[in-house]
């Protein structure tokens, strides 16, 4: 996992990863996938658009193309982990799961306790690979579409009967949880402008 990777331009397509603090399996363990989903809800607001996804029990994988609002694209991630953490910690306490709370407690530096953070849900930093050609967003779909199929516990046997992930989509021409803007649509979309 990439260390503070700062993203110098205001809009770009780029595959996203993030992850759950110590790669614990949070999304599962709340069945709080709901939470990625209203990000993406967020940011297709902003004028944004979500191109390919998959999220794994313990972490997310996307392929964003971020149009220019004027704010930078590591504030508008770093505000979603923000808001996918509130809404986890949320379900946790919900669930009266006082052991995760605890742990996540204990995973906060001196530095994030000073300022009154509380748990940390997500590791700090994420990773960013800019996407410039259709051949390189090709290839990280068919990456993050057969991570179900190669992981230990397997999760599906096929990549579109994983349902969160975008995958139903591209293999299918079916939308599945979320619909996601094909990456050929992209070539009409003036991201530069969309500020």
């Amino acid at each position: 996992m990439t260390v503070r990777n700062k993203i110098y331009y205001p809009d770009g397509v780029y595959f996203i990863t993030f992850t759950c603090t110590q790669w614990s399996p949070l999304f599962a363990i709340t069945n709080g996938y709901q939470a990625v989903y209203n990000w993406f809800d967020y940011l297709t607001m902003q004028r944004h658009y979500i191109v390919g996804y998959f999220i794994m029990p313990n972490h997310v994988h996307a392929i964003i193309a971020f149009g220019n609002t004027g704010k930078t694209i590591n504030n508008i991630i770093g505000n979603g982990k923000r808001f996918m953490a509130y809404y986890l910690v949320d379900l946790l306490q919900k669930q009266s799961n006082t052991e995760i709370l605890n742990q996540l407690a204990i995973m906060v530096n001196n530095t994030d306790k000073q300022n009154n953070k509380i748990q940390e849900e997500f590791e700090p930093s994420f990773d960013r690979n800019e996407c410039r050609t259709i051949e390189f967003i090709q290839q990280k779909l068919l990456y993050i579409h057969l991570n179900p199929c190669k992981s230990d516990p397997r999760l599906a046997i096929l990549p579109e009967d994983y349902i969160h992930s975008s995958a139903k989509y591209y293999y299918t021409s079916h939308q599945e949880i979320y619909t996601v803007t094909s990456y050929m649509d992209l070539q009409d979309i003036d991201l530069e402008s969309l500020r």
